[in-house]
């Protein structure tokens, strides 16, 4: 391991209307990721002012922004197909002609999912399956022209990420096998889904990217390898995974051809949660061959790799490209868990052209793990010039701006209330995504399933 000679500092700055504390560490590791991007032209402020209560009860934004309602879970489906499923996750946005948007959404809908994603012939991979995708198509003024099943018969579909030719890969966060809760068909696969005509794609498994309890993928938009990371729920955690594709930017389809996935390994780092220092950084990073993808016998995660193990880490869940990077997120890890170590919620980045890992950011206050501020999720670039993370966490649930000078600020707070009064719950945030042209911010509420669209004044 060796230490950048960076200067790290450690920042604390009170976010909404002055009750929610959110702490950062910040590395100047992190501008790498602004780097020829249109987020890099952005002006790096401090946020956009304190949060204002909205009448409506649905989501508090600063002074100058506005929200729209696209869909709401159990509404009709546009298309007639049935009703806006459940579970609101990970999602994309894709330019279309004349201005228009296509976002692809995710539905991480278990066996009991509350409403299923409709099953559509030629759509569907198990019938038995209750998770899926539905794509909206917007006007450029964010009006729904249309709403449709993408994908269906699929399980737990959380998040996944966009390709550099405009298909959504959508991951199941699933080790189920055929037989289990019903299903018919093995689970934990990535499929590719076309935004603006489903029938391209159709329901194929890309089988050759794993079969494992995915969250979220990037692709690298110059060699065309895809990173994955993998949400497994108890020890031994989930790796951080890259598949290198027979057909490289090859197009639509072209991940059917399979290819090979590895597993990272930092020599000697079996828990990532153990590096507590910011900008530590891990050169001559390896890619070890995964014994098994199809994970027939075994899942991946307790397979063996041989001499030196593999490199875990608990709730490795968003993974983003920026500049030259691939960026992914561990929300949080405890030793209650069995974690080696506490953390609050990191961000790494990997140089895939000198091999090296950096931890570039971690979240949460110095103290009480319970706080918010932990977990932080689904990460986009925003065109103000920084991130936006969606919080999944305890308590009252946060879409955070982080700037390019390391300052967190709360971009949007959820109000719908889940639980009681006696005892509180909000739905948390997933699948922030912005418009192509940086206009729109859309994102969703998990529970109740909520799709918003955000605009006002981004680039003040």
């Amino acid at each position: 391991m060796t230490t950048t000679g960076r200067s790290a500092t450690r920042r604390q700055m009170l976010a909404g209307t002055g009750a929610l504390g959110v702490g950062i560490a910040f590395s100047g590791a992190l501008s790498e990721l602004f780097a020829g991007t249109a987020a890099a032209q952005g002006l790096g402020h401090t946020g956009y002012g304190p949060l204002v209560p909205d009448p409506k009860g649905l989501l508090d934004l600063p002074e100058g922004f506005r929200y729209r309602v696209l869909s709401r879970e159990g509404d009709r489906l546009r298309s007639g197909e049935g009703k806006v499923p459940s579970n609101h996750d990970g999602m994309s946005a894709f330019a279309g002609r004349e201005g228009r948007v296509h976002l692809v959404r995710n539905h991480e809908n278990r066996a009991d999912g509350k409403v299923p994603v409709p099953t559509i012939e030629g759509l569907t991979y198990d019938p038995a399956g209750k998770g899926g995708c539905t794509a909206l198509t917007l006007d450029s003024r964010d009006n729904v022209l249309s709403e449709r099943v993408a994908i269906a018969g699929t399980a737990v579909n959380c998040a996944g990420g966009p390709t550099p030719w405009g298909t959504w890969l959508t991951c199941e966060e699933t080790e189920d096998k055929a037989g289990t809760n019903g299903y018919t068909k093995d689970h934990g696969f990535i499929f590719e889904v076309d935004p603006v005509d489903p029938r391209r794609t159709g329901a194929v498994p890309l089988t050759a990217m794993g079969r494992f309890q995915h969250e979220a993928i990037a692709v690298d938009p110059r060699r065309g390898v895809v990173y994955e990371t993998e949400d497994a729920f108890e020890k031994p955690f989930g790796l951080f995974y890259r598949f290198l594709p027979k057909k490289p930017l090859g197009g639509r389809g072209s991940l059917r051809a399979g290819g090979r996935l590895q597993a990272m390994r930092v020599p000697g780092v079996p828990d990532l949660s153990t590096i507590q220092e910011i900008g530590a950084e891990f050169d001559d990073i390896e890619w070890v061959d995964v014994p098994d993808p199809q994970a027939a016998q075994t899942p991946i995660r307790f397979q063996d790799f041989g001499r030196g193990g593999i490199t875990h880490a608990q709730k490795l869940e968003g993974c983003y490209w920026g500049g030259r990077s691939v960026y992914f997120v561990s929300s949080f890890a405890r030793r209650s868990d069995g974690s080696t170590a506490d953390h609050y919620g990191q961000i790494w980045r990997y140089d895939p052209e000198c091999r090296r890992l950096t931890l570039v950011i971690v979240f949460g206050p110095d103290t009480d793990i319970q706080m918010p501020g932990e977990s932080p999720d689904n990460i986009c670039l925003a065109p103000s010039g920084g991130l936006m993370v969606c919080e999944d966490g305890n308590g009252a649930q946060h879409v955070y701006g982080v700037t390019r000078r390391g300052e967190v600020y709360a971009m949007a707070r959820g109000r719908q209330n889940i639980g009681t009064p006696e005892e509180p719950e909000w739905g948390e945030f997933a699948g922030v995504t912005f418009s192509p042209d940086g206009d729109t911010m859309y994102v969703n509420c998990y529970t109740p399933g909520t799709t918003f669209a955000v605009t006002g004044p981004w680039r003040r």
